[in-house]
């Protein structure tokens, strides 16, 4: 498994640390260009996302018929092309193009399916929490290291980074990644879309990817604009919010995750972040000091640290293999979609004098949805058979209809069919003698 995952992980925690590395520093660098508005500087915050909303499904569609390398690949080209225009604009309508460029290479979920394809089920949350880790170590090395590096090189050298950390990926996934293996649905070839859209708790994972990336393009939004302009701070300053927020996020990473994946206790986890944010929000909108700012903003970034590496995980258990790229590219649209209007309702409606009254009803949305998640169940544990071909029998596959047994698929690579189940209903004895 480790074989296969760190390098994945390696790629999408790059991308990401691409992506973050200029987020904490990007809105007072757009505002001084050339035809910069307050609205516009939304739209460059979160113009990247808009992008990756539209191409995501297109890009995990075109990997489930096509393969995920090629995808990947051309996704990374995009990325590198984008932050290039990014580095050497001068007005804010050339950076907007750039962060939309940037935003079109969409290979995130692609990203997690390969994850998905080369690792067993059992060992999938694993997977999928080192992946979670990897971003938020990427989310948390670029806050630190993005208003540090702006300050001193200037911010469009950062967009020269994310351009050779997109160049230098596409040589990891060549050079590391082994290629997937070939998987036949013979059970189901159809990828059914009303199933996917009507998975209930798929759509609360829609709305909680949706929610909690707006929530954080929003923070960043607002974060370097108040200490700036409200509390008098220099942007080589901001390191003195980003690293303690840095270093407490980190820290409620590994609990949440171990407590989510070991305990099954996802929906709690989601919770508590929740309320993380909720709480955040009304100190950083009532805050009479600075000191008292940062103390919210650390708060907010534990929250989305402890949901972070636990969101793609648990997404997927939703999932059944066939339709895994789609399920993923759907979910991280709707983040995506979240984080372009995070952006943009930011620039719109944000002003010092309404600050209270948003807060306000961020925290009001944030119990809403608490109750939301309340309501969703933790996936159920289930178990995988691999039954080697050269022993069992194909054509008794017909068998597999008990409604103990959640889905089956064929690994053409290993030739073993792959049995998903509840342990509790059928034992794996009982499976071996349906395929005999």
């Amino acid at each position: 498994m480790i074989k296969s995952v760190l390098p994945l992980s390696l790629i999408i925690a790059l991308r990401f640390f691409g992506l973050f590395l200029v987020l904490p520093v990007i809105s007072v660098y757009a505002m001084n260009l050339e035809g910069a508005t307050p609205t516009l500087v939304g739209v460059v915050i979160g113009g990247y996302a808009l992008t990756q909303m539209i191409f995501q499904v297109p890009f995990g569609v075109i990997s489930d018929k096509l393969g995920r390398k090629g995808t990947i690949v051309i996704g990374l080209i995009l990325f590198a092309i984008g932050s290039l225009i990014c580095a050497v604009s001068t007005d804010i309508y050339t950076l907007l193009f750039g962060r939309l460029l940037q935003g079109a290479g969409a290979i995130g979920a692609v990203v997690t399916a390969t994850i998905s394809d080369l690792v067993k089920e059992e060992q999938r949350s694993k997977a999928m929490a080192t992946m979670g880790m990897f971003i938020g170590i990427a989310f948390a090395a670029s806050m630190a290291a993005g208003p540090t590096i702006g300050a001193s090189f200037g911010v469009h050298t950062l967009f020269y980074i994310t351009m050779a950390i997109a160049l230098g990926s596409i040589f990891v996934l060549l050079k590391m990644v082994p290629n997937p293996p070939h998987i036949t649905h013979t059970y189901n070839k159809k990828v059914e879309m009303g199933a996917v859209l009507g998975n209930v708790n798929l759509i609360k994972m829609n709305i909680t990817n949706f929610l909690q990336k707006g929530l954080m393009t929003f923070a960043f939004m607002l974060i370097p604009i108040v200490l700036t302009k409200h509390f008098g701070w220099e942007l080589g300053e901001l390191w003195k919010v980003y690293i303690p927020a840095m270093i407490f996020g980190f820290i409620a990473m590994a609990p949440a995750a171990i407590i989510a994946e070991k305990k099954g206790k996802f929906r709690e986890i989601l919770v508590i972040g929740i309320v993380f944010f909720a709480v955040s929000y009304l100190i950083i909108g009532f805050s009479p000091s600075a000191t008292v700012f940062v103390i919210g903003v650390v708060i907010f970034f534990i929250g989305f640290n402890m949901h972070e590496p636990i969101m793609q995980s648990l997404a997927s258990k939703f999932a059944k293999v066939h339709q895994r790229g789609l399920v993923l590219g759907i979910f991280n649209s709707a983040g995506y979609l979240g984080t372009f209007l995070g952006g943009v309702l930011g620039g719109m409606f944000y002003n010092e004098e309404n600050l209270s009254t948003m807060v306000i009803v961020i925290a009001l949305i944030c119990a809403l949805w608490a109750v939301l998640i309340l309501t969703m169940a933790n996936p159920a544990k289930k178990k995988f058979a691999y039954l080697s071909l050269n022993e069992f029998h194909l054509e008794n596959s017909g068998n597999l209809t008990n409604d103990a047994i959640d889905e089956w698929y064929i690994n053409n690579t290993e030739n073993v069919i792959a049995i998903k189940y509840d342990n509790e209903k059928i034992s794996e004895e009982e499976i071996k003698a349906l395929l005999r």
